[in-house]
């Protein structure tokens, strides 16, 4: 069975099906993380915030996304996935429409909490649903592109549309947003996961460990390095120099490539040459944050960047991919949203830690995070499989 699935030539009903699921709930459900912007000057007028209160919030929200991982071991493999998607999507509902209506600031982060986790849980099913399809670099692409052309909508429109509205218009919006998210769950199948023939299961644990620690240990440091470079790459830029209006737009056409790469991986899909794009796309990164050493003036920044988005977004789907192969679509990629999300709480930390150890000087934190690209590449390629990127499992060895 899924030998035939991972190898049909054309576009199934199937994954079509699951394309659309995946594209509208990553598009919808990760504004969670990408409303952060817009809302954090509206919280702190409404509720009286400090920045340590409001920091605090949006780190609650990210690490209840990740932890959602942690009960999904349980229910991930026995609930139908129709029914946990209306669940969590019902309570992504619930959470934004109450959280709108609150005056507290200690409720309002339970109900962030609570919201993200279930945000979080249906990010664990995507991620699951996208290594099943047949074509997964494709589906973690659509997965990526909907996110980035979500999150340019956002900080483009939601500033000016809600300037004289206070934070509760935000939610609200949030809320109706999820609704959509209703209309696409009968799309998937909600047993898909409790199908796996013997054929699969075998396969699934035959998966050396080493090759799957690698696989974790690939995605951690590949978030812990990019997050930690592109937190600070503003003030990068005012190291350098550059002004504030320049950097902007910098950074908002590294965006547009982020977008186009990821575009670029989703319409190439699985193929044989992913080990390739890869090694290709970890040197693009590696050179982006080597351009950044020195104080880079003006031109160099703009291209330091815009490869460093362009690589980035490119890789993701890949990286993923190989994730997926391992896995046969089960707990490991289960496992991979936890490390993304690890991976973006330690970037910064350790990213600001030697900034400051290094008396605002930027070198020890991109030689961190060159080193941390480097290794990450090197991990990806031990996970990598020695046979076709999307072999069935009847062509193991």
């Amino acid at each position: 069975m899924t030998t035939a699935v991972r190898t049909a030539p054309g576009l199934g009903a199937s994954d079509r099906n699951t394309y659309t699921y995946i594209a509208v709930f990553s598009a919808v459900l990760y504004t969670v993380l990408l409303i952060a912007p817009v809302i954090a000057g509206k919280l702190i007028q409404q509720f009286g915030l400090t920045p340590v209160q409001v920091g605090t919030l949006f780190s609650l929200e990210l690490g209840a996304f990740s932890l959602a991982t942690v009960p999904a071991y349980l229910w991930l493999r026995r609930i139908n996935l129709r029914t946990a998607s209306y669940l969590f999507t019902s309570v992504v509902i619930a959470g934004n429409l109450v959280s709108g209506f609150l005056d507290d600031f200690g409720l309002l982060m339970i109900a962030s909490v609570v919201t993200s986790l279930a945000a979080g849980s249906i990010t664990v099913i995507i991620l699951t649903l996208s290594g099943k399809t047949s074509n997964p670099s494709r589906a973690f692409g659509i997965f990526v592109v909907f996110q980035l052309a979500m999150g340019a909508l956002i900080l483009a429109v939601f500033p000016s549309l809600f300037a004289g509205a206070g934070v509760a218009a935000i939610y609200w919006t949030l809320a109706g947003l999820a609704v959509l998210c209703l209309l696409v769950v009968n799309r998937i199948d909600g047993d898909v996961l409790r199908k796996a023939s013997p054929v699969e299961t075998s396969a699934h644990k035959k998966v050396p460990v080493f090759k799957a620690a690698a696989g974790m240990a690939a995605v951690l440091l590949f978030y812990v390095a990019l997050s930690g470079v592109w937190s600070f790459m503003a003030q990068i830029s005012a190291g350098s120099g550059i002004d504030l209006s320049a950097s902007s737009l910098i950074l908002s056409l590294a965006t547009v490539a982020g977008i186009l790469s990821a575009l670029t991986a989703t319409a190439l899909g699985d193929t044989p040459k992913r080990r390739i794009y890869l090694i290709v796309g970890y040197l693009a990164m590696a050179l982006s944050i080597g351009l950044l050493f020195g104080s880079p003036a003006l031109i160099r920044f703009a291209i330091a960047a815009v490869i460093f988005k362009f690589a980035w977004t490119f890789i993701l789907p890949y990286l993923l991919s190989t994730l997926a192969d391992l896995s046969n679509g089960g707990h490991l990629m289960n496992t991979t949203n936890l490390m993304i999300g690890a991976g973006f709480s330690i970037g910064p930390i350790v990213s600001g830690a030697l900034i400051q150890s290094g008396a605002g000087s930027f070198t020890s934190m991109l030689t961190f995070a060159f080193a941390g690209v480097l290794a990450s590449c090197l991990c990806v390629m031990i996970a990598q499989r020695r046979t076709h990127p999307n072999p069935g499992p009847s062509s193991e060895k």
